[in-house]
């Protein structure tokens, strides 16, 4: 499952990434509709959840009593 949810950070900082540019490039020819102007907001709100579930994943393994390689 950690797998998964790492790709899909991946995926979701490119797709963030895309439509912030299209904000900006939308914003060259005057004010942008509102969905334009809001897109970015879905992909960011899943970026944060899966961002804090990675962040907090070391701190778990160590609770469980699971050790990496090499420590």
């Amino acid at each position: 499952m950690n797998i998964w949810i790492r790709q899909g950070h991946r995926w979701l900082s490119i797709i963030f990434t895309a439509t912030v540019i299209a904000n900006f490039v939308a914003r060259i020819w005057g004010e942008p509709p509102p969905w334009v102007t809001y897109s970015p907001l879905a992909p960011l709100f899943l970026l944060l959840f899966s961002g804090l579930y990675m962040f907090v994943l070391p701190y778990t393994a160590k609770s469980r009593g699971t050790r990496r390689a090499g420590l």
